[in-house]
């Protein structure tokens, strides 16, 4: 595979020019790790980053130091010389962090209106882990071609997801697969980890994955446990406010389980308890991830700093027994006067359990549920709660909602200070003309390091900047990705931390953050002085790293197709 066309220092420890300690609004800086670069003509660089304060994954201080690219890739980090790049800019007084990482993302790349990324781009986020939640398609190979014929602003990683294959071969239906029916969906999720996927996704809170056995799970983990490194993703089947659920603490251990006995890694995705019967409740889960950490088990989380969640109207009002078979079984349950009776005291109840419907406010692009809540829907429409779910299901078939209030802030506080803990957004493009949204997508990242490194002094700039990127590398194997160091891929943002700062609000959530001034992906700027360059820089990976494209590999690292 060709280099870039520069050449790095090969010794074991970096030399380079000595770089002289400072400091610089309160933070002890480091020496520079310097990797020596050289070129055998012209300019050492294409782009120099001159002056900037380096915080570079690791969780290590600050340092400030320059940052020499080429071709795409970081070929030097220290006090550089000027005039050594073809363009040089002055970051003075700005961080300059790896590309963060998106470890939950609902990214609308296969669509026209979300290929861009612009949501997560404004946020810094350089790359995205798609086809959680267990709905990603197993035919990943296409998605990923797609993806790379098509062009997307980020880059993208894919999950196969067991509830869209639960779905394929079994439908709606509330039974354990027969054993054809088993050999079929394990066949699906070996072609998926075959064509790059990252391992196994699941929703076990969503129909029809909630019907599946934990074994039954296991079993197709095992499959997919045969690529080296493949990890489960899972929203776990009950987070604290699900309906004749098996509770929050069970459903962390069942997580765990699965990972255990099939072999794979194990991350939940955001992770924290729901309810207000789990408030305070967050070290019960961290204490059995813990658990499972001393024991071996690879154990990981990620968390976007909201109270609120994102689902669908289905998911949250009806029992899941009567979701089994689908829209048309759902219609005759309505239609059947004494099921009617059973369902309309129970969806009220699992309301209840979620705060009740003034806290169930939608974010489906209908205009007529668009930003109100189910309380106020059914006052419009003169109608009771049951009967306001019934007609929006009959009618939409579904809807997406969000509900307020259900995540505990204290639980929120004290999972970010885990090491374990990575940041997602958790966030799906809005569609064009959808006035209300989940603010997460325009500002999960900003305002979780906002309020827990500016205001609060809760955490260190270094500790929340590694949970954005090289904790997420590290646990994806991104062996070229994720640090600010010689031979990684030029995946950059350089921020303001005064300004850096979510703006999106439930009440307006269509606002970008502010303070990311410069956004470099692949060595292409995808935000250059604040504004959008339109580039889709993006590349569509496997999960071994390599590039569907066949792009270049950087200095010492392997892959490539």
């Amino acid at each position: 595979m060709p280099e870039p066309s520069s050449c790095l220092d090969s010794a074991s420890t970096p030399r380079g020019r000595p770089v002289r300690r400072r400091w610089i609004t309160g933070l002890r800086l480091a020496p520079a790790i310097v990797a020596v670069a050289c070129s055998p003509g012209g300019p050492e660089f294409d782009v120099l980053l001159r002056g900037g304060r380096v915080v570079d994954g690791s969780g290590g201080p600050a340092v400030l130091a320059d940052v020499g690219l080429r071709d795409g890739f970081i070929v030097e980090v220290g006090e550089l010389d000027p005039g050594s790049a073809n363009e040089e800019l002055d970051i003075s007084g700005l961080v300059i962090a790896p590309g963060f990482i998106d470890m939950h993302s609902h990214a609308e790349l296969d669509e026209d209106y979300g290929r861009d990324g612009k949501p997560f781009l404004a946020q810094g986020i350089t790359t995205v882990v798609m086809g959680v939640d267990g709905f990603g398609t197993w035919k990943v190979g296409e998605r990923l071609a797609s993806w790379a014929e098509e062009g997307i602003g980020v880059n993208a990683l894919a999950f196969v997801g067991h509830g869209a294959i639960r779905r394929e071969v079994l439908g709606s239906d509330d039974r354990p697969p027969t054993s054809d029916e088993m050999e079929r969906m394990k066949m699906m999720v070996r072609n998926a980890m075959e064509e790059g996927a990252l391992g196994l996704s699941t929703g076990l809170f969503y129909t029809p994955a909630f019907y599946a056995s934990t074994e039954e799970v296991i079993e197709l983990g095992r499959v997919a446990a045969e690529w080296d490194g493949a990890i489960y993703d899972t929203h776990d089947r009950d987070l604290g406010a699900t309906y004749q659920g098996i509770g929050y603490d069970a459903s962390v251990a069942e997580g765990i389980r699965i990972g255990e006995e099939s072999g794979l890694r194990v991350i939940f995705s955001h992770f924290n308890p729901q309810g207000s019967t789990n408030r305070g409740r967050a070290e019960v889960g961290a204490a059995l991830i813990a658990e499972a950490r001393d024991r071996g088990v690879e154990v990981s989380a990620a968390q976007h700093p909201y109270t609120a969640t994102q689902s669908n109207l289905r998911a949250y009002a009806l029992p899941r027994w009567a979701a089994a078979g689908g829209r048309e079984a759902v219609a005759d349950r309505f239609a059947d006067p004494d099921t009617l009776a059973l369902l309309r005291r129970q969806i009220v109840e699992s309301l209840a359990m979620r705060g009740g419907p003034q806290m169930i406010l939608f974010a489906d692009p209908d205009p007529r549920l668009n930003g109100k809540t189910l309380a106020e829907v059914g006052e419009a429409w003169g109608a009771d709660i049951p009967t306001t779910v019934r007609r929006i299901l009959e009618e939409n078939g579904n809807a997406t909602v969000m509900n307020l209030e259900l995540y505990d802030p204290v639980n929120t506080r004290y999972l970010a200070q885990k090491p374990w803990m990575m940041t997602c957004t958790d966030g799906r493009t809005p569609a064009e003309g959808q006035a209300v949204t989940h603010p997460r997508v325009y500002g999960a990242f900003p305002k979780k390091l906002r309020e827990f490194v500016v205001e609060e002094e809760l955490l260190e700039l270094p500790f929340v900047i590694r949970s954005f990127t090289g904790l997420a590398a590290d646990f994806l194997r991104l062996s070229d990705r994720g640090y600010v160091r010689a031979g990684m891929r030029a995946d950059l943002v350089v921020f303001d931390l005064e300004r850096y700062e979510d703006r999106a609000t439930f009440e307006e959530p269509h606002q970008y953050p502010e303070g990311v001034e410069h956004l470099m992906i692949n060595g292409q700027f995808a935000i250059r002085n604040g504004a959008f360059t339109e580039a889709l820089a993006g590349h569509a990976l496997r999960a071994d790293g390599r590039l569907v494209e066949g792009l270049p590999v950087g200095p010492g690292q392997a892959g490539g197709s």
